[in-house]
């Protein structure tokens, strides 16, 4: 046998798969997945690395029917790329990283797959290799947020009145007509406020427990005047609930952390992090609810330090740029050695990647 006889190993497919949160779309990662594929191909031997985003999609309704199409995409998806690399069933490692309320959509996708097995013994298919975080509010958004923002939200509320035939059209040309994909690139500039596009709906979701019924109020009062556009908000606002069940939000947490010991799949949560700032806050902010210090399920929450970000929104939807975010590339490179922590749990017999 001559050395061109010499079978080479096949290399391992790994496709990472990246969810949009709350009116996000498929530009909210920028160029992340791309910085994550090159460290990944550079560093890793052996190794094809997918990036895909999941398409734009409306963020309204019930979080399981967004789990099960989201289900249904991936499963697809899987099958297309085991093919046409040329693997069986589960040769494809996957990945699923989400934003916001993207994390907690990947989450109960990965437990529908995971019930959905045959036996607790059968193998996990879509073969998902790790549930990667990034500012998802598992435990809740933290309520200073919203107390620190109740001006602005007032301000929406009163322009929303002004609208009339669109709730919030004025803050990202949101309608209850608008198609599932239409929705525009994010803008790129650093002086478009993400607040305008994400926090208005978020901010009537919890408007009567925060902001003692102002904002909520006037949308109520005028709701029959803003037509279908209350009919697009209240939709929205039964997704966005789901953050306000602490019992599926604890079951959901719980579920996630012991994924690795008794499944192999990684878990990590990553959450913005304002150190105090002159002028602004004394005391450190975050956007999410962090489990306490002392609990077990802390070790799973990691601090992704922004000292660009003027307040826990911006940090939260600047994540993936560097101009909004001074912590970014350290935090590609944190993703990245967590993605090669799972693949080194959970590689192929007969492959290697040094």
């Amino acid at each position: 046998m001559t050395s061109l006889d010499v079978a080479l190993p096949m290399r391992e497919l790994l496709l990472l798969v990246f969810i949009h949160g709350f009116k996000g779309t498929d530009q909210t990662f920028r160029d992340f997945p791309e910085r994550l594929q090159h460290v990944l191909t550079e560093t890793v031997g052996n190794l094809d690395v997918q990036c895909v985003v999941f398409p734009a999609y409306e963020t309204k309704g019930d979080l399981n029917e967004a789990v099960v199409k989201f289900a249904d995409w991936l499963t697809n998806l899987t099958v297309e790329k085991e093919v046409a690399s040329g693997g069986g069933a589960g040769s494809a490692k996957i990945v699923l990283c989400g934003h916001s309320m993207g994390g907690l959509l990947a989450a109960d996708t990965l437990k529908e797959f995971l019930n959905s097995r045959p036996d607790n013994e059968a193998p996990l298919w879509p073969k998902i290799i790790a549930c990667i975080a990034f500012d998802t509010p598992y435990l809740g958004l933290n309520p200073d947020v919203f107390k620190s923002s109740a001006t602005k939200a007032l301000q929406f509320a009163d322009t929303a009145r002004n609208v009339g035939t669109s709730l919030f059209g004025a803050f990202a040309g949101l309608g209850a007509s608008k198609a599932v994909g239409s929705a525009p690139a994010a803008p790129n500039t650093a002086t478009s406020s993400p607040w305008a596009k994400w926090a208005a709906p978020a901010a009537y979701a919890v408007g009567g427990a925060l902001l003692a019924g102002a904002a909520a109020g006037t949308t109520y009062y005028h709701r029959e005047d803003i037509g279908l556009g209350y009919s697009w908000a209240t939709d929205h606002m039964k997704y966005v609930g789901n953050l306000w069940d602490s019992d599926a939000l604890d079951k959901r947490v719980d579920f996630l952390t012991n994924l690795q010991a008794q499944e192999s799949v990684l878990f990590r949560n990553f959450y913005t992090f304002l150190p105090p700032t002159p002028m602004l806050s004394t005391t450190e902010r975050t956007f999410i609810v962090l489990p306490r210090k002392s609990a077990a399920r802390s070790g799973f929450f990691i601090l992704a330090r922004n000292g660009l970000a003027a307040d826990e929104i911006q940090a939260h939807t600047g994540m993936f740029s560097a101009q909004t975010n001074d912590g970014y590339y350290d935090l590609g490179l944190q993703t990245a050695n967590l993605i090669k922590d799972a693949l080194a749990k959970n590689t192929t017999p007969g492959t290697s990647n040094p």
